[in-house]
């Protein structure tokens, strides 16, 4: 090819320029229409639909039995502030706080020494009154032998009377001596008895079976009845009889109605939300409270436990029935209106963070205003309250603040 037929080939930019712009103004509200569409479905798509929540819980049966609920604290029946009846320094102490204590037992020791001298002085005293009583009576014995022979012999006139009435008087004054030695024996018997009496109040002892609750004074410190001396103590010990814990609760004068003697109860305390205790009403007591306008009640445990300790707070639910072993146990449970029914299914949306997610369940029992949860669920999860129809498993949620 020559060099003229090169010259002649050319680029036509005016029809290629042409076509480049078409096909940009076709592109363009292609491109539109997607990113559009794009940004509505996610628009859509992540929108939260609102609803209602509830928490799945734990409920026991009596719950849907119970007449009235009431509040109060456990308290001893039977508690005591353990001190001496004497003064002294205490020794020594033997128990400590939640010790177990008999009837009797020595939970403390005071100084004894002066009581102690006093007794076996006491005791010395006695043995010596022993020794004149038999003294007394050997004196005794010689006297009326020989009173007895003058007897005799007066009547064969062998002795004059004056020798008889010798030896009867010597008989008589034998006789007196052997009662002031008896007497004296009785005395110091009572004296003994009286040292070892304060010798015993220098030892404080149990007054029933009872657990030593609070330790109030130490080795060292003086303890007087009263405690009214500058640093003194007065009780060493309090301790309480834990068979005889009972609640005390208030009940309005206005559901006085409800409650009577023996009248099953269910008891739950503070300090272990989880459980329940079985009792019966064991008192009312026959006075109001004028400022509250209540009645005492106590409540017996029918069930003794050593988790159970005074002054604890409680709650008493007064039942229309005693509840069963069965009905001891808590159930899970949910709000009715919360299940879904497709035919013989149940579900529920189950909220998990901002999703839903549907969950079948199996039911058991109504519990009151509650549907028992046999599985599927467990407490503490979240599930969606009246569920609407557009809600679909997956879906982002949004829990309407109440």
């Amino acid at each position: 090819m020559s060099n003229e037929d090169l010259t002649k080939l050319r680029i036509d930019k005016s029809i290629t320029g042409v076509s480049s712009s078409r096909r940009r103004k076709a592109f363009c509200p292609v491109v539109f229409i997607i990113v559009v569409g794009l940004i509505a479905a996610f628009y859509f798509k992540g929108k939260a639909i609102e609803v209602e929540a509830v928490n799945i819980s734990q409920i026991y049966p009596s719950q849907t039995f119970t007449l009235l609920n009431a509040s109060g604290y456990v308290v001893a029946q039977r508690k005591a502030a353990v001190a001496s009846k004497t003064t002294g320094r205490i020794i020594s102490i033997s128990v400590e706080e939640g010790n177990h204590v008999k009837k009797g037992d020595i939970i403390a020791r005071l100084e004894n020494e002066d009581v102690s001298a006093l007794r076996e002085q006491a005791s010395a005293n006695l043995d010596a009154a022993y020794a004149n009583l038999q003294h007394a009576n050997a004196e005794m014995h010689d006297a009326d032998v020989n009173f007895n022979r003058y007897k005799e012999l007066l009547r064969s006139e062998l002795v004059s009377r004056n020798e008889y009435d010798s030896a009867e008087a010597r008989y008589k004054k034998a006789v007196a001596a052997v009662a002031e030695a008896e007497a004296s024996v009785k005395a110091n018997k009572a004296a003994l008895n009286s040292a070892e009496v304060s010798v015993e109040y220098t030892l404080i002892r149990a007054p029933f079976d009872a657990v030593v609750l609070t330790k109030n004074a130490d080795i060292g410190d003086i303890i007087t009845p009263l405690g009214a001396a500058a640093n003194a103590k007065a009780a060493v010990v309090t301790i309480a009889d834990m068979s005889s814990l009972l609640v005390e609760a208030d009940v309005s004068e206005s559901n006085l109605k409800y409650v009577k003697l023996g009248q099953p109860c269910e008891i739950q305390l503070d300090a272990f939300q989880e459980l329940r205790f079985r009792g019966e009403v064991h008192m009312i007591v026959p006075t109001a409270d004028r400022s509250k306008a209540s009645v005492m009640i106590k409540v017996k445990f029918l069930d003794n436990n050593s988790r159970i300790l005074p002054e604890m707070s409680a709650r008493v639910a007064l039942l229309q029935r005693p509840v069963t072993t069965e009905e001891q146990k808590p159930r899970t449970a949910v709000n009715p209106a919360a299940i879904i029914i497709k035919g013989s299914n149940k579900t529920v949306f189950l909220i998990k963070e901002d999703r839903v997610v549907e969950a079948p369940i199996s039911t058991g029992e109504q519990l009151g205003d509650m549907i028992e949860v046999l599985s599927g669920i467990k407490s503490g999860d979240r599930v969606v309250l009246k569920p609407l129809d557009k809600l679909k498993d997956g879906d982002r949620v949004k829990v309407a603040e109440k």
